[in-house]
C-alpha cells in the first residue's frame, strides 16, 4: 500500500532524515508500520521554533510552500500561492492508495477540497481539533467539518474524532490517541500529603489559559493550602505569566520549567497529584490524559471529550466552559478545590479512577485500532 499523509506539520530535512513535531511523529510512525510505502504532502518550513523528532520511514515528500491567513500580506500571498498547493495535492493523491489527511488547519481545509474529487479512493482523516457541534469554532473548522461530514460530498473516509457525538453520519468514527505503551503502566498509590503538587503542560498560549492555572494556585497559597505549580512548555504568555510570578511574589510555588523532553514530563507527572487545564478549546487533551496515566487528578475545562474522560467528576473536577471564556474562575470552583485538598480519602479514589481509565488507552490499543482501520480501506 502506497499511504499518503496531509499535514499542516511540517517536514523539515534534518541530515539524512526527515524530522517533524515529535508527538506526530511517534503517532504516524505507528501508521507507517503497516504499509509498504509513505509520502507526507507538507510545508517544509514553519515560522516557529517546535520540538522536533526524526522519522525512521523513509519518505517520498510532496513539498508545499508555507501559508496563513493571519494578516493581509499573508492572504495575498497564500492567494497567490494557492495553484501550487492544489497541483501539489493533486498530485499526492494519484500516488496514494490511501490518503490519511490531519485536520483542523489550513492545509487540511484543502486537502478536504480536493478530496471530493477521489470518491473511489480510500481515505481517513484525523481531525484533532474539538468535534463537539455546539462549540464555537473559526469558520475554517466548521468548514472542515461540514465537508468530511457530508457523505455526498465526501465519500469512501473515516473521520477519526475525539469523543462520541450524536446524529454525526456514517463518516465520523469516535477514536482516541495514546502516548504510553503498555510497558510503561505502573501500579499508582500516591501519597496524598502536604504540599500538593500541581502541574500544567503545554503550550503557553492565550487559549490554553495558563495564567489562570496560576492564579488558582495563588488563591490557594492566600488561604493558606499548601500547594505547588509546575509548568512546562513554551510560548507567548510566558513572560506574562514571568511577571504575574514574580510581582507576586510566587517564585518559589509556581515555577516556570520551559520546554523539556518527554522523560522529564513522565517523571514530572509521576511526582505530582493534580493536574491542571483551563483551556478553551480541545481535541484529546494528550497532558491530560498523560497526567491521569499516572495519577494525577484532572483539573480542567468542561469542553470537547472532557467531561467524558473524566466520568463527569468521579475521575477529577470540571471548570465550566463560561469560566475559561471569561478567564475567571468562581468561588464555587475554587470552593470544589478546597473540598477535595481537604479529603485525602477521596483524591486517592479519584487518582486511582483516573489511572484505571488512562491506562485503557494505551499505543499498543492505539495500534490495534489503526490496524483495523487499514485493514478495511
Amino acid at each position: 500500500m502506497k499511504f499518503l499523509t496531509i499535514t499542516n506539520a511540517p517536514t523539515i530535512k534534518r541530515g539524512n532524515k526527515y524530522s517533524s513535531y515529535g508527538p506526530y511523529v511517534r503517532e504516524m510512525e505507528l501508521w507507517f508500520d503497516h504499509v509498504e510505502q509513505v509520502a507526507i504532502a507538507s510545508p517544509t518550513t514553519y515560522p516557529e521554533k517546535i520540538l522536533l523528532s526524526d522519522f525512521n520511514t523513509p519518505i517520498k515528500l510532496f513539498k508545499l510552500p508555507f501559508f496563513s491567513f493571519k494578516n493581509i500580506w499573508e492572504i495575498c500571498k497564500s492567494f497567490l500561492l494557492l495553484p501550487i498547493i492544489f497541483s501539489q495535492i493533486f498530485r499526492s493523491f494519484i500516488w496514494a492508495d490511501h490518503v490519511h489527511i490531519r485536520c483542523p488547519g489550513n492545509v487540511g481545509l484543502l486537502a478536504c477540497i480536493v478530496q471530493i474529487f477521489f470518491p473511489g479512493k480510500p481515505k481517513s482523516v484525523k481531525y484533532a481539533g474539538n468535534w463537539d457541534p455546539k462549540s464555537k469554532q473559526p469558520w475554517s473548522y466548521n468548514l472542515q467539518k461540514w465537508i468530511l461530514g457530508n457523505s455526498f460530498l465526501t465519500r469512501n473516509i473515516k473521520v477519526l474524532v475525539y469523543g462520541n457525538w450524536s446524529n454525526q453520519g456514517e463518516n465520523i468514527i469516535p477514536f482516541f490517541t495514546a502516548s504510553y505503551s503498555d510497558s510503561e503502566k505502573i501500579e499508582i498509590n500516591k501519597d496524598f500529603s502536604p504540599p500538593y503538587r500541581f502541574i500544567f503542560a503545554g503550550t503557553l498560549s492565550q487559549g490554553k489559559r495558563p495564567l489562570m492555572a496560576v492564579k488558582i494556585i495563588h488563591e490557594l497559597l492566600k488561604d493558606n493550602f499548601p500547594v505547588k505549580l509546575d509548568i512546562y512548555g513554551g510560548g507567548q504568555e510566558f513572560e506574562k505569566m514571568d511577571t504575574y510570578i514574580t510581582e507576586n511574589n510566587l517564585t518559589n510555588s509556581v515555577i516556570l520549567h520551559g520546554n523539556r523532553d518527554s522523560q522529564i514530563l513522565k517523571e514530572a507527572y509521576m511526582n505530582s497529584h493534580f493536574s491542571i487545564l483551563p483551556s478553551i478549546s480541545e481535541g484529546w487533551p494528550k497532558a491530560l490524559a498523560e497526567g491521569m496515566f499516572f495519577g494525577c487528578i484532572p483539573l480542567a475545562s468542561e469542553v470537547s471529550c472532557v467531561s467524558w474522560m473524566l466520568g463527569g467528576e468521579s475521575r477529577g473536577l470540571l471548570i465550566s466552559k463560561e469560566e475559561v471564556i471569561e478567564s475567571e474562575f468562581t468561588k464555587e470552583t475554587l470552593k470544589k478545590i478546597k473540598d477535595l485538598l481537604k479529603d485525602p480519602v477521596e483524591m486517592r479514589e479519584k487518582s486511582l479512577a483516573a489511572t484505571e481509565w488512562s491506562q485503557e488507552y494505551t499505543l499498543e490499543k492505539l495500534e490495534d485500532g489503526i490496524k483495523i482501520l487499514l485493514s478495511n480501506s
